[in-house]
């Protein structure tokens, strides 16, 4: 992650810990995308417990890195105020 915004100059790491919140916010859309993928594929679809876990498991594998940069993105833009004056 770079350390300022290359347009506006924002300084995207103010303190140790800033990131801390955005744990949290990870945490509530993995549970959520999880609750609702095992209720579609086992649900809908029909598949086995066994079967919806394990595909579940393989796709949280990819998409891990998405998940944690996008609870990031998240909480700056939670925290942090937006001047487009200085873009």
């Amino acid at each position: 992650m770079n350390k300022e915004c290359p347009h506006c100059g924002l300084d995207l790491e103010p303190e140790p810990g800033f990131y801390f919140g955005a744990m949290f916010i990870s945490y509530i859309i993995s549970g959520w995308f999880c609750i609702l993928f095992i209720f579609f594929f086992h649900w809908v679809l029909d598949w086995s417990l066994n079967a919806s876990f394990a595909v579940l498991l393989a796709f949280l594998a990819i998409v891990f890195v998405w998940f944690f940069r996008f609870s990031r993105s998240v909480w700056l833009h939670i925290v942090t105020k937006f001047d487009p004056s200085k873009v």
